[in-house]
């Protein structure tokens, strides 16, 4: 299957490997030689039971997940989790601690109000959400603390995880699976695919099951993680398709080096392109240096009257996705696992020629 000269710097959905492409495509029209496509395979059989169990191995293995952590691969997206968190975790009267580093922060901040008291113990909103809380502390009453690891739409990371005793839920939805970092210590870990997992439509929760069943409130069924564990992630219909994507992207992580390779090369690219940003004469990066995003990368011109002609560059030279997010405005380039070296080597090139254009 050929593919396009595209360069797809898209926030998500976002790029994915091209034999991801090829294999999931393949398997829409003939899965695995059972005459039957990928998308009308019960989900019952045999045939989709292998694929969710190499899946979820796959997350226990390449995460180094503990025993007592489980694996979900569920609907609703990221956003969905904002609510099933606190619903399974908070009693009308217990307190959940919130970092607020933007959009899905706040998101999660609403959501969780509606459960229990939610308390926010840090922010970046004073500085336009350019750079990541340092100092706070989390009362110790707090049944969780919440962050989000990367900020899309800004363009911030967490370098260094909050050392908290409380249980850590963490929004993984732009970086999971992009560096090495202590998993097992987390209390829940949600992530929505369409980064560097897989296809929109399907959620990856890794939840410690010795965290659940202590509040006294009735959770309904469908937003119950026990009962989505009890069932084996057969609760009900899962979104096989999607989940099988994400099994063709687990593969491919691990037979080009597992998590630490995918950092390693993630590393290179950033460094590459916050390099030039650095040294630019017409761009500029956004984010305090110490807190900048390997995924994310958001930059502006320093005249902004540069920034219409500039996007119109990048469109004639096939780059995608460029454009940053209506709330920042200017630029943003994603780096996410699938996207290769070359296509920031180009990125940066066309830079270059529009620097020296004007």
């Amino acid at each position: 299957m050929a593919f396009s000269k595209v360069h797809n710097f898209n926030s998500g959905p976002a790029i994915l490997p091209d034999e991801v492409f090829t294999q999931s495509a393949a398997a829409v029209v003939n899965y695995n030689g059972t005459g039957l496509s990928i998308l009308e395979i019960g989900h019952r059989t045999p045939a989709f039971v292998n694929i969710l169990t190499e899946a979820r191995l796959l997350v226990r293995e390449l995460l180094e997940l503990k025993d007592e952590q489980e694996v979900l691969f569920l609907h609703g997206g990221a956003s969905t989790q904002f609510m099933q968190v606190p619903f399974n975790l908070l009693d009308p009267k217990d307190c959940a601690a919130f970092a607020d580093t933007g959009v899905w922060g706040q998101k999660a901040i609403k959501e969780a109000a509606n459960f229990g008291r939610a308390e926010v113990v840090c922010s970046g909103k004073e500085n336009g959400y350019t750079s990541i809380p340092k100092d706070f502390a989390v009362p110790h009453d707090a049944k969780y603390l919440h962050i989000t690891s990367n900020n899309t739409i800004y363009g911030t990371q967490w370098k260094n995880i909050p050392a908290t005793s409380n249980n850590l839920v963490v929004d993984m939805s732009s970086d999971i699976f992009s560096r090495t970092m202590p998993y097992s210590s987390y209390g829940i870990i949600y992530a929505g695919a369409q980064k560097n997992l897989g296809a929109a439509g399907v959620t990856l929760v890794v939840v410690n099951k010795n965290i659940l069943g202590k509040t006294k409130r009735a959770i309904p069924t469908i937003l119950d993680y026990n009962k989505h564990i009890e069932e084996g992630n057969l609760l009900n219909t899962p979104p096989v398709f999607n989940i099988y994507v994400c099994l063709l992207v687990l593969r491919w992580i691990k037979a080009n080096g597992g998590i630490a390779a995918m950092e390693a090369q993630n590393k290179i690219k950033a460094e590459l392109l916050y390099n030039y940003i650095d040294s630019s004469n017409i761009f500029t990066g956004t984010v305090a240096k110490e807190d900048r995003s390997m995924m994310n990368i958001c930059f502006k011109c320093k005249d902004s009257s540069h920034e219409a002609a500039f996007l119109e560059l990048a469109a004639a030279k096939n780059i995608v996705g460029i454009a940053g997010h209506r709330l920042a405005g200017a630029f943003r380039a994603s780096l996410y696992n699938a996207m290769p070296l070359s296509s920031a080597e180009f990125l940066i090139q066309v830079m270059q020629e529009f620097e020296k254009s004007r």
